[in-house]
């Protein structure tokens, strides 16, 4: 990284998108104010606020992103304006399909940034490919490609690496068996291969809270054999050692706003402790 881009990139940028995306319950929309809540009190700053709760449609792909796509729209042209004046995203967000409007952004500006997928599930799908119709579940495909959202693409499929995703349908296996799509399993060896897959390249954060063990915190889908807080945090060390240029926080459910996101903020500590020192 240039002293230059060091210079300009100085200031987290909080966003909270706080509308409806592709969502089966209200939880998330609760959900992501309180995450909000916690990354402001983290930084002492407020967030800037991208689109409202309304009720659930849970219904399929298409109508659901045609509902969110203006406010999706609006998170784009956030993302565009905060990296090109050298902004570093740190977001909360309801659902992973909010992706479909970050990712681009972050593949245009940032060409050499890895885009670290942690979830419990691929998010590979395609509309033609997907057996449930979720939106949610093409999520990561859009920004690579694989079929046309309307929110752009640009990512490169060498430059996103999945984390702990173990549900995984026989489509998206089919990609990861091309190899061009990196995969770090869960295990003793996620740390280091965390680090090889990343190859100190900088790294933009992206998390589903499914990604843990469930129980660990309310999410909509439970799936065995996740990460603990603790190997959430050992990752989360492994990538401060690159450049963070982003990091969102997403899939946190909750009935209440007097829940707390503490345990997901203090688990990525070393990544936002890294955004600040830019």
């Amino acid at each position: 990284m240039t002293a230059t881009h060091r210079a300009a990139s100085t200031v987290p940028a909080l966003t909270h998108f706080a509308g409806r995306a592709g969502d089966h319950n209200d939880r998330a929309m609760t959900g992501s104010r309180v995450v909000a809540a916690g990354l402001a009190a983290r930084f002492g700053a407020e967030p800037a606020v991208i689109g409202e709760p309304r009720p659930a449609l849970s219904v399929g792909w298409a109508e659901e992103l045609a509902a969110a796509l203006p406010e999706m729209q609006a998170m784009s042209r956030r993302y565009e304006q905060l990296l090109a004046d050298g902004g570093v995203p740190v977001t909360a967000l309801s659902r992973c399909s909010v992706a479909l409007a970050t990712l681009p952004r972050i593949a245009a500006h940032r060409p050499d940034a890895v885009v670290v997928w942690f979830d419990a599930h691929a998010d590979l799908n395609t509309p033609q490919t997907s057996p449930s119709g979720y939106l949610g579940g093409l999520a990561l495909s859009g920004p690579l490609g694989l079929w046309d959202s309307g929110l752009g693409s640009g990512l490169r499929p060498e430059n996103a690496v999945l984390v702990g995703a173990r549900d995984i349908d026989p489509p998206e296996q089919r990609l990861l068996d091309r190899g061009e799509i990196g995969l770090v399993r869960v295990g003793d060896g996620l740390p280091a291969e965390l680090r090889r897959a990343i190859a100190g390249r900088p790294v933009y954060v992206h998390l589903d809270c499914d990604v843990l063990e469930p129980g660990i915190v309310p999410t909509d889908y439970n799936v065995p054999g996740g990460l603990s807080l603790a190997e959430l945090h050992r990752s989360a060390e492994v990538l401060a050692e690159s450049e963070v240029v982003g990091v969102e926080i997403g899939e946190f459910e909750s009935d209440s706003e007097a829940s707390t996101a503490t345990p997901i903020i203090d688990a990525l500590e070393p990544i936002l402790r890294a955004v600040q020192r830019l």
